[in-house]
């Protein structure tokens, strides 16, 4: 069974009940609650689909909300999640910081967490925190990146949310490759927020003042296909673009030759871990001995674009 939101109230899908009524436990189902930062993002849809599908093939009912990347709306759903009784939670959470005290409210509470995605800078409360590699990830399409490049010419950088601690650990990543032993140039680096109309913009205004560039490396694949579009409309065809995240545009983007590579962030895979852990844990009481669980990423060019699917990497 899976629920819809309505402001902050779940309305049961089959009765149209408000939880927390009998018919939402029909069967004596648990309930996941499923919380991401937007599902409008396909990312985000993308580990909230896989979610409430594996939780609803293990027989659980399922609520999915979203925060908006806004720890206040992050608390009320929480609350209601405490109020509906949920067995556990399955949180993509708004801040690494801000986030720490609503998990640690919903764990007293008696409902175990379970954070996908991004961390929270605190342990011991959630029982695992399942994130990618976001630092090798970054690494491998730098290099990547470096390598189209013959490791020369000035490149500009669109990062992501300063706040976002992904954003943080990307460009970190990106730097540890590109300011080592190679002659390129950062001249402008930018925050895009992770919008593909603010990429647009950013990269139009970039590209006035360093029409010379030879690459842009952005932080997630939305920023990515900004850049690419603003590069096609001022006609200019030579300029190397990479993003992170393995989105399907993204992967089409690759395709048609407008990106030169991506990395796949295994959302679905990541998804479904926590899915998975959480049953385990309502089953038996037992968790991962890790509660820090790091998921590699793999890097997506025109040679195995193919080999990919909606996040995940396609079955064989």
């Amino acid at each position: 069974m899976i629920l819809c939101r309505i402001g902050l109230l779940a309305v049961c899908g089959l009765c149209g009940l408000l939880s927390g009524c009998g018919a939402n436990r029909a069967g004596h189902q648990k309930l996941i609650e499923i919380i991401v930062p937007s599902q409008d993002n396909p990312f985000f849809r993308a580990e909230a689909d896989a979610a409430a599908k594996r939780a609803t093939e293990l027989g659980y009912a399922v609520r999915v909300d979203s925060h908006d990347d806004d720890a206040y709306t992050q608390d009320n759903l929480i609350d209601v999640a405490i109020a509906s009784n949920a067995a556990a939670i399955i949180l993509d959470n708004a801040g690494a910081d801000a986030s720490v005290s609503a998990v640690r409210r919903a764990t007293r509470a008696g409902i175990a967490c379970f954070l996908i995605d991004r961390e929270i800078s605190a342990s011991n409360i959630a029982k695992a925190q399942i994130i990618a590699d976001n630092d090798q990830g970054a690494r491998l399409v730098a290099a990547e990146f470096a390598r189209a490049l013959k490791a020369k010419g000035d490149y500009a950088e669109l990062l992501g949310k300063e706040s976002d601690t992904n954003a943080q650990v990307r460009t970190k990543g990106f730097h540890a490759v590109l300011d080592k032993d190679t002659g390129m140039t950062l001249v402008s680096a930018q925050s895009a927020n992770w919008s593909q109309s603010e990429a647009f913009q950013k990269t139009e205004t970039i590209l006035q003042a360093h029409g010379e560039i030879q690459g842009i490396i952005a932080g997630n694949d939305t920023m990515a296909l900004g850049a690419a579009a603003a590069v096609k409309s001022a006609g200019l065809h030579n300029i190397t673009i990479v993003g992170f995240d393995g989105s399907p545009d993204a992967l089409a983007a690759i395709k048609a030759g407008d990106l030169e590579a991506t990395v796949l962030q295994p959302a679905v895979a990541i998804a479904r871990m926590a899915v998975e852990e959480a049953d385990q844990f309502l089953r038996t009481g037992m968790t991962n001995p890790t509660e820090r669980q790091i998921v590699p990423c793999e890097l997506v060019t025109r040679e195995n674009v193919d080999q990919f699917g909606v996040f995940e990497r396609k079955s064989n």
